[in-house]
């Protein structure tokens, strides 16, 4: 059985940082394209940051570079999201989310097969 499973989220002041942990299982996540989403209410849900250790592959949302760091382990089997300088505006649920292919636009969710349950994001003071 395939499971995605986050970690990580609280309440964080205003410059504050905060780390997210996914842990995966069921599936030989070394070899699958891994991304961070995330979508607050009302919203639609949006990609942060993606990575595909295969091909050395990280990407970013603009609005969180230079401010998030994506990376993975493929020993543990765990992909992490290090947020720094975070702002109220990245306040939301946030997710990691695992793809078969490395092909499509890593932005798009319909794209992705498995999905975790979330972990909660708030940044306020």
């Amino acid at each position: 059985e395939v499971q995605l499973v986050e970690s990580g989220g609280g309440l964080v002041q205003p410059g504050g940082s905060l780390r997210l942990s996914c842990a995966a299982s069921g599936f030989t996540f070394s070899s699958y394209f891994m991304g961070w989403f995330r979508q607050a209410p009302g919203k639609e849900r949006e990609g942060v940051a993606a990575i595909y250790t295969v091909g050395g592959y990280i990407t970013y949302a603009d609005y969180v570079k230079g401010r998030f760091t994506i990376s993975q382990d493929n020993a543990k089997n765990t992909m992490y999201l290090q947020m720094n300088s975070l702002k109220p505006e990245d306040t939301a649920m946030y997710y990691c989310a695992a793809r078969r292919s490395f092909t499509g636009w890593w932005r798009n969710p319909s794209e992705y097969n498995y999905w975790g349950q979330g972990t909660q994001v708030t940044v306020s003071s």
